[in-house]
C-alpha cells in the first residue's frame, strides 16, 4: 500500500475530526451528540475520496 496515494484523504479526515474535536471539547466534556459528530466529520472527509472526479468535458462553465 502506497500511503502518498492516500496522504490528502487521510490529512482532510484528521483535520476535519480535529476541528469537529475542539469545537465539541470547548465545555471539557465529550458528549455522545459530539462523539458522533466528530465521527461524522472524519467519514465525511473520508467519503469524499469514494466519490471519482467528474470528466471534463471542455465546456466552460
Amino acid at each position: 500500500m502506497k500511503i502518498g496515494r492516500y496522504a490528502k484523504t487521510i490529512v482532510a479526515a484528521v483535520v476535519a475530526g480535529g476541528v469537529a474535536l475542539t469545537v465539541a471539547m470547548g465545555d471539557d466534556v465529550l458528549t455522545a451528540t459530539e462523539g458522533i459528530t466528530v465521527a461524522l466529520a472524519v467519514l465525511g472527509a473520508l467519503g469524499v475520496y469514494v466519490v471519482p472526479n467528474a470528466k471534463d468535458d471542455g465546456l466552460p462553465r
